[in-house]
């Protein structure tokens, strides 16, 4: 059954960025081919970038309490090349399949640090070689926030909960290196997030 749009969640954050972050995918992902997302949320991305990205299978993936909102978009697009999403919880099992991509947005901020160290132990398992992977959302650089408003935003996260918090990039590059990835771009995006790239050699 498709969906009239009053059923479709919406984030207003993926309407304002989901223009620049397509246009890094669209380099990064160029010689992709299957794609797990990561946190998918409302599911508006996915469908943007699926829409735009024909050539990738993109699949979704969340815990089971946002796959509800998540088909809403997908049975809404009706584009051949999304897939239903699937439980992910990055402390639990992570899927069998491999991929050559993988892409988050606004996750590791809202996750404790021992499930950003497990998000990237996961990468380790199911990334093939070459494959990319693409995170989006702010970061402080050398323990610094990089602008007043990332320092409040990131107080306004510890305020929620004590184990949330904006990350530090050299942490998280640590993270990745761990699990043979090579940090290949860190680009600026709106309001002062970046998109950081790293490939699997």
């Amino acid at each position: 059954m498709i969906r009239t749009p009053t059923d479709r969640p919406r984030a207003p954050a993926c309407e304002r960025n989901k223009a620049p972050i397509l246009a890094v995918l669209q380099t990064v992902f160029a010689r992709q081919g299957h794609v797990l997302e990561i946190g998918s949320g409302t599911g508006e991305h996915a469908v943007h970038f699926a829409r735009h990205m024909p050539h990738l299978v993109w699949q979704t993936s969340d815990r089971a309490e946002h796959h509800p909102g998540i088909q809403a978009w997908l049975d809404y697009a009706q584009l051949s090349n999304l897939r239903p999403p699937i439980d992910l919880d990055v402390t639990g099992a992570w899927p069998a399949q491999t991929y050559d991509a993988v892409f988050t947005a606004n996750t590791l901020h809202i996750m404790g640090w021992p499930a950003v160290e497990a998000f990237f132990e996961g990468l380790g398992r199911v990334l093939e070689s070459g494959a990319r992977v693409a995170v989006y959302g702010p970061f402080h650089y050398e323990g610094r926030p990089t602008s007043e408003s990332n320092a409040a935003f990131d107080a306004s996260l510890k305020a929620r909960d004590a184990a949330m918090g904006i990350r530090d990039f050299e942490a998280v590059d640590a993270l990745a290196r761990r699990q043979g990835l090579r940090l290949t771009a860190d680009q600026g995006m709106p309001a002062n997030n970046r998109c950081l790239v790293w490939r699997r050699d």
